[in-house]
């Protein structure tokens, strides 16, 4: 009745493991100048960077963790093992950088009402040092990533890191050319609107994952008529599609076919169809002959167009 899918394989895993150890380790050494930066020279800028970059540290430490528990093996208490360890990183990454954001718009707010001094030489240099550490801790993580949304969530975080890093470098050059104060906290509210929507897609997708949603790109609509569309079978009920983690969808139904139809065969190739058309391996599909089983609720109901 059931067919088990595909896993993320092991190599993957591994490699998603080596890329975030890796970038926590560029992140982690670059942090400690950036505060120092930023102290020194007296920017927002620096000090809100270096404020998600000490995010960074925290939430590529909770995603390398929740990499290996997801590579922990299946028990019978929990049949999946612990594959949504990463949708929980990947939220809770999401919800670090909406509150560093908020802290970013608070401090800037202060700034604007009384901006202070900043040396402008040395906030470009330490800016400039922190995109190009961004920028390669991006592209680890981007030739590893694959299909996780763990791995994408600490790449999100790398990214408004470098973003963050092109203002405070934009905010340094127009204190050095023009003496404007505001630039640096003006920098901050920008760099502060990047972060908070770089969280938006994180948040959605890893909150999807968790209400157990059909995965994005998937119709469930379509995906219901096809199989009532199938030889044989007179109609399709109780459909469920979600997502166990990143890259790994499931479905289950109930499946009517005629009296004088093999379940069997009917449910091997609907098994087949599902995973070739829509990329789903893992599926449980219950079949049985019209009349033999009497439902008391049945959900998302797709008569056949012979039916």
């Amino acid at each position: 009745m059931g067919h088990h899918g595909h896993d993320h394989t092991a190599d993957a895993r591994e490699g998603n493991r080596r890329a975030l150890a890796l970038v926590l380790a560029l992140t982690a050494s670059f942090t400690v100048v950036e505060i120092i930066g930023g102290i020194v020279t007296g920017s927002l800028a620096l000090l809100a960077d270096a404020g998600h970059m000490l995010s960074d540290n925290l939430s590529l430490g909770v995603a390398l963790f929740a990499a290996w528990l997801a590579g922990r093996p299946a028990t019978p208490e929990r049949s999946f093992g612990y594959r949504r360890a990463e949708i929980l990183a990947a939220l809770a990454n999401g919800v670090t950088l909406v509150a560093i954001s908020v802290w970013v718009f608070v401090e800037a707010y202060a700034r604007l009402s009384e901006p202070t001094e900043v040396l402008g030489g040395p906030m470009l240099a330490v800016a400039t040092l922190g995109l190009l550490v961004n920028a390669a801790g991006a592209a680890i993580l981007y030739r590893s990533g694959g299909e996780s949304l763990n791995v994408e969530g600490a790449l999100r975080h790398v990214l408004a890191d470098a973003l963050g890093s092109v203002g405070a470098m934009a905010a340094a050059a127009t204190i050095i050319l023009t003496g404007w104060r505001y630039a640096d906290p003006l920098i901050s509210v920008a760099i502060g609107l990047l972060i908070l929507g770089s969280s938006w897609k994180l948040l959605r997708d890893s909150t999807n994952i968790l209400l157990e949603a059909t995965p994005r790109g998937l119709d469930a609509g379509e995906v219901g008529r096809r199989m009532a569309a199938a030889e044989g079978i007179v109609e399709v009920h109780d459909l469920h599609i979600w997502t166990i983690t990143s890259g790994f969808p499931a479905l289950s139904a109930h499946i009517l076919v005629g009296s004088s139809e093999d379940c069997h065969a009917r449910r091997r190739e609907l098994e087949e169809l599902l995973a070739h058309e829509y990329d789903i391996s893992h599926t449980t599909l219950q079949v049985d002959h019209l009349g033999d089983h009497h439902a008391t609720l049945q959900t998302l109901r797709f008569p056949s167009r012979l039916d």
